[in-house]
């Protein structure tokens, strides 16, 4: 199939650029206008077109793309550009900042300029600085030229830089990329406007309340017992932590906590409101996210931003300062994504698949046997720990097997679990915690074998050696790229290496992560490695159900291990069937993987 390369250049000045609006709102603003465009159909030289949008967009149409491949660097937005400004749909996208991504995670970096370095395919311009506050008609003519030879060159390093990324890159992946993309320029989804209004107005009120209440009552915000009092009465477990001081238990209320300011998204919005005056943050996130929303919905269908491999592990994250991940349960924003008339949307949510992937890998076959069974494995680990049949009848117990089963498989301590339950509202002492660690790593040997197993792993790995890990060796390890998943791409440890703990004095084991242009250093353990191998099966597994639920229903979201689509009232049950099919196939890599699912629809994201 030919592929087409592309790259928009388009106005932007000091008020008006990406790093003051995002994606959607700068393509869809009234100033939005594009200088000129490159096209280069396969390995030919590119086309440098400048004119009006109306000559722009015959240009475009001179090119077959809906029987092509389009390819970009940060394909999102000239995805945006094709499709919301010119009509255009071509076959498929491809995008070299999302492989980019996928291959090298933070080690390389993202930018075009950098990964065309690293693979040695050209050198980027600097001529978009020049352009900085010009429309097309103010460019000289030589300036223009010379911004279109730059705006070649980087469209033909994009196309040398796809065929050095392509040589091994799963055609799952690159299918999934394009998913992705299309989730974004292609949107399915809508916004009620009225609605969002009237609960920014809500939120509003309820803030202006509460704030007027704080002038009085100041002493509350700022003092951490009566903070933690006023949390309680509206039934917030407060979060807690080991004082690195004392190393005793204090309250988490600081701006680096993030159980804290993970309240800024509480589904109560007076608890927002209270953290974020505590913070010292002027707006809740409830209030600049439902604006939003009401500037999306005034301007057109409701695009779903999600950037391809954010976590090292594979998983999808939030973009364009629309995280869709990490909507409250019950929020009302939830109830203001719609479909289009005469449809529903279909929500399926992959049960426990962490806990479930994690008994597979590690052989632990008489829990596997109990999820494919379909017992309450909840219960079964409670049972275990209390020492007589627990029901659903007894909901403390089984709420204790519960984060048990979902929380210890990791190599879990007992303080920390202690602190996990009672950020839940369970107390129990440090003794009972341990004991309950005890009994499910008694329970489960084969999984806490596994963790010793991760561990010899991480030595291979520093000595450069090669080996291989989980049930039937599926984990194949490679000292110089990492852990190889199944669908070819590798689970990486950047920088690798031992290192002594300043207060501890203890070796351990550390890799590099980036944030910002900051490098941190990672502890990472056997127990650890088991946690992000197990969300990166996960994730494999999720990426292909969303692959096939596609191929008959639209899917227009996807948040952690659940995926949405679109259908047609008229078929909304045989759809929903289709779905669970889809989420419940067992992948070619792991037959014995025991897959459930739940799901429903409504006409809105928040009935389902």
């Amino acid at each position: 199939m030919n592929i087409l390369t592309l790259d928009f250049e388009t106005y932007y000045s000091q008020e008006f650029s990406l790093t003051k609006v995002t994606n959607e709102e700068y393509v869809r603003s009234p100033e939005f206008e594009v200088i000129g465009v490159s096209v280069q159909r396969n390995d030919e030289e590119p086309e440098w077109f400048s004119g009006t949008m109306a000559e722009t967009a015959a240009f475009l149409t001179t090119f077959d793309w809906e029987n092509s491949l389009a390819l970009a660097h940060n394909a999102p937005f000239d995805a945006s550009i094709l499709t919301w400004v010119f009509g255009i749909k071509p076959k498929g996208w491809l995008d070299t900042l999302s492989m980019g991504r996928a291959l090298h995670g933070t080690e390389v970096g993202g930018s075009l300029a950098v990964l065309a370095k690293h693979y040695g395919v050209g050198t980027k311009g600097d001529e978009v600085i020049m352009a900085k506050g010009l429309h097309r008609t103010d460019f000289p003519a030589v300036q223009l030229a010379r911004y279109g030879q730059y705006c070649c060159n980087d469209t033909a390093m994009t196309y040398a830089l796809f065929q050095k990324m392509a040589v091994g890159f799963p055609p799952t992946e690159l299918r999934l990329i394009d998913l992705t993309i299309r989730m974004f320029s292609e949107p399915r989804l809508y916004l009620r406007t009225a609605a969002l209004e009237a609960h920014l107005q809500a939120v509003k009120h309820r803030k202006q309340e509460l704030m007027n209440k704080m002038l009085i009552e100041k002493d509350q915000l700022m003092s951490n017992n009566q903070l933690a009092k006023v949390l309680e009465d509206l039934g917030v477990v407060v979060p807690m932590k080991v004082s690195p001081a004392t190393g005793k238990m204090t309250y988490a209320f600081s701006k680096t906590d993030e159980a804290f300011k993970a309240l800024l998204e509480h589904e109560n919005v007076i608890v927002q409101s209270i953290v974020a005056a505590r913070l010292g943050v002027k707006s809740t996130l409830e209030e600049t996210r439902t604006e939003r929303f009401i500037g999306i919905a005034k301007r057109g269908p409701m695009p779903v931003p999600l950037r391809y491999y954010a976590a090292h592990t594979g998983r999808w994250g939030g973009d364009d300062k629309l995280n869709l991940q990490n909507l409250p349960r019950n929020s009302p924003l939830k109830y203001a994504i719609i479909p289009e008339d005469g449809y529903v949307i279909l929500d399926s949510d992959s049960s426990q698949i962490e806990a479930r992937t994690l008994a597979w890998l590690a052989g632990q076959d008489d829990l596997v046997d109990a999820f494919d069974r379909g017992e309450d494995v909840y219960c079964i680990m409670a049972s275990a720990i209390y020492g007589f049949q627990v029901t659903k009848a007894n909901e403390r117990e089984r709420f204790v097997g519960k984060t048990t089963i979902l929380g210890a498989g990791y190599g879990m301590g007992a303080a920390k679990f202690q602190l996990q339950l009672k950020n839940f509202g369970v107390e129990v002492t440090l003794e009972e915690a341990k004991r309950i660690i005890d009994t499910y790593r008694a329970t489960y040997p084969e999984i806490v074998k596994l963790w010793a197993t991760a561990g010899n792993m991480l030595k291979a790995i520093l000595q450069n050696q090669q080996t291989s890990f989980g049930r039937g060796n599926l984990l194949e390890v490679d000292g110089a790229k990492g852990i190889k998943l199944p669908n070819g791409l590798y689970l990486k440890y950047p920088n690798l290496r031992l290192r002594e703990d300043e207060e501890s004095g203890k070796v351990e084991v550390v890799y590099d992560t980036k944030k910002g242009k900051a490098v941190i250093p990672n502890r990472i353990y056997g127990g650890k490695v088991i946690e992000n191998v197990c969300q990166a099966l996960a994730r494999i597994v999720i990426g292909e159900q969303m692959l096939m639920a596609n191929k008959k229903y639209p899917v227009v979201m996807t948040v952690h291990d659940a995926i949405a689509v679109v259908a047609r009232k008229a078929e909304a049950e045989i759809a929903k069937e289709y779905v669970e099919l889809c989420m419940r196939l067992r992948p070619s890599w792991a037959p014995e993987l025991p897959l459930n699912c739940e799901a429903g629809y409504g006409e809105s994201y928040g009935d389902c």
